[in-house]
């Protein structure tokens, strides 16, 4: 073995400025367009520029979650950045003007009207913001072909929606073809598409002009059963056509909000019995009108329901003896799914076609593993975790696509699409406007008991800032920073948000008119007391049973296991029923 020969500081540094210029020259020869790309670089955060031919429309995008790709020279395979997010970038002039807006701007409750958020604002009806349309093709077009037009059209896509809105007015939306390729691909093959959305912020998702469409309100556990059934009332209200059913994955009683480091309770293994499948089931069965044989899914759903000990979608323990069924797991190549292999043949071969779309950590995997009754899906925390487009054999006759998540182009706030955890909290450029809007939507400093980082002792307390509140939670963890230890308030920020996440400090939007009904409202809550005396009652909810004249009316005596607008048996009601001539306000 050779001796080791000096290095100096100075050849230390020339070594460094010689490998970030190699880097440098590498990241310039190597941009390509985000829908050509096939591979990722070694750069963490990618920024290039997509001009068009006319060199008239030009775009900054950034591309989130570099996954680490070990290939050899040469050597051709999966490219586990081909799905990644590409947002647009915002300048650094826009992320140190929120950062003074975080340092100067007083915290202030915001009334609870401010909460409630109607579709419309979202999506302007006839704007430009919609998905982009797969183009016109034909079997006789090459797969080169295919991917020029489909080029194309995004590009005109993406030009329409910028020469409309402002950059400033838009929210984040998928900048990436690839993916939005997957969600083309599962609405061509899919006979029924599952449009999945967040019940705390349910109107961020599209509702795509579809027939067969089944719009999921998931994480119901996350939101109070009166909110539920609002938003729900009003999804279907506004959209008559559409299916609406509820869902969540992990069925719990409810907690105390102030108990916010208290994390949800995780089973030991396996997945509970989550509720909502057999009210996703009758669904099917009344789009597929007999048409397909879904009694092995009906059968499945007992069967879990047996292992339990339970009513049907009243199960909050997990099926631990039910493992005898076998979940077929297929993984869509490119070869499988170039415009030759897909078919628009409804029900083909007797199978029920079921495709989950939705925005990224909305729960799409989790609703499969809910659905199947164990893990079969990789699921995280991490928006955008699911990297390619799969399929799964629920029965022999049921099967379900799994694929991407994809954001929607809206006009939603920014802020809030964070704290719904379409963004990698990670990679979050500045996270402090996004914790003070959570701070003047709930009491983020009475819910943590944090202590003002001025305060004195025997004066009022300052007012608060965002940047205060992540100051003080820095110093209530104990987040110091590597050299001086100081207050690592990027670090706590990027906690705070990951609590919102969570549903730890849940922030939930209201449909219109919610706030001013508080009749109804109050019924709800008043009764949660009274129904935890029930022994065999796992908690509170309410339903709605019938409308007068456009008011509601609620049972308030239903199990909280099974969710307030679930479509349960009349023998269930009329066995709880207390209220009979309750007209709401």
């Amino acid at each position: 073995m050779p001796r080791k020969r000096p290095f100096s500081a100075k050849q230390k540094k020339k070594q460094l400025q010689d490998k970030r210029e190699r880097k440098r020259q590498g990241f310039q020869d190597g941009v390509r367009s985000s829908s050509n790309s096939r591979s990722g670089s070694h750069d963490r955060h990618e920024e290039h520029t997509d001009t068009s031919d006319s060199e008239s429309f030009s775009l900054q995008v950034r591309k989130l979650n570099q996954q680490p790709q070990i290939r050899k020279p040469g050597e051709r395979g999966y490219d586990p950045n081909r799905y990644r997010l590409h947002f647009e970038r915002e300048s650094r002039e826009e992320v140190e003007r929120r950062k003074k807006i975080a340092r100067e701007k007083i915290l202030e409750p915001v009334p609870e009207i401010e909460t409630e958020v109607d579709i419309e604002d979202v999506y302007k009806t006839g704007s430009v913001l919609d998905f982009p349309k797969r183009p016109p093709w034909n079997y006789q077009m090459s797969k080169d072909q295919l991917l020029a037009r489909e080029e194309k059209c995004f590009r005109e896509y993406l030009e329409n929606i910028y020469s409309t809105f402002q950059p400033n007015q838009l929210s984040y939306f998928e900048h990436n073809l690839e993916t939005w390729r997957q969600l083309w691909r599962v609405l061509e093959m899919s006979d029924i598409v599952l449009l999945i959305t967040d019940i705390r912020h349910p109107v961020r998702i599209l509702l795509m002009t579809l027939k067969n469409l089944i719009l999921v309100l998931n994480k119901i556990d996350l939101a109070p059963p009166a909110l539920v059934v609002a938003w729900k009332y009003y999804f279907k209200s506004r959209f008559p056509e559409i299916h609406v059913i509820c869902f969540t994955s992990y069925p719990q009683q409810d907690q105390d909000p102030s108990a916010v480091f208290k994390k949800r309770r995780k089973h030991r293994k396996g997945w509970s019995t989550a509720m909502g499948p057999n009210q996703l089931l009758g669904s099917c069965e009344t789009i597929t009108a007999g048409k397909v044989d879904l009694s092995s899914w009906k059968e499945k759903i007992e069967r879990d329901a047996a292992g339990a000990g339970l009513p049907l979608d009243d199960s909050e323990e997990e099926d631990e003896d039910d493992r005898s069924m076998t979940v077929l797991v297929e993984h869509q190549t490119d070869v499988a799914m170039e415009s030759g292999g897909i078919s628009q043949e409804l029900y083909k071969d007797g199978i029920l076609t079921v495709g989950c779309v939705g925005f990224p950590n909305v729960g799409k995997s989790s609703l499969i593993n809910g659905l199947v009754g164990r893990k079969v899906v990789s699921v995280s925390r991490t928006p955008g975790h699911t990297k390619y487009f799969q399929t799964y054999f629920l029965t022999p006759t049921v099967k379900l696509c799994d694929c991407p998540g994809l954001i929607f182009p809206s006009l939603v706030d920014k802020k809030q699409q964070i704290l719904a955890g379409i963004y990698p909290i990670s990679q979050i450029q500045e996270p402090y406007t996004s914790v003070g809007y959570l701070a003047n939507r709930i009491p983020v400093q009475a819910l943590l008991k944090l202590r003002h980082p001025d305060a004195e002792p025997g004066k009022p307390e300052p007012p608060w800032c965002a940047w205060d509140v992540c100051e003080a939670w820095a110093e209530k963890r104990g987040y110091k920073t590597a050299k001086g230890a100081r207050n690592d308030v990027y670090r706590a920020a990027n906690s705070l948000l990951r609590l919102a996440v969570d549903g730890r400090l849940c922030v939930c939007m209201r449909p219109p008119g919610y706030t001013s009904q508080k009749g109804w409202r109050k019924l709800v809550e008043a009764n949660r007391q009274g129904l935890m005396k029930d022994s065999h009652l796992a908690g509170p909810a309410s339903h709605i049973i019938a409308r007068k004249d456009d008011h509601i009316l609620i049972n308030s005596h239903l199990f909280f296991s099974i969710p307030v607008i679930l479509n349960l048996q009349p023998q269930s009601i009329s066995k709880y029923l207390l209220l009979s001539k309750a007209v709401v306000e």
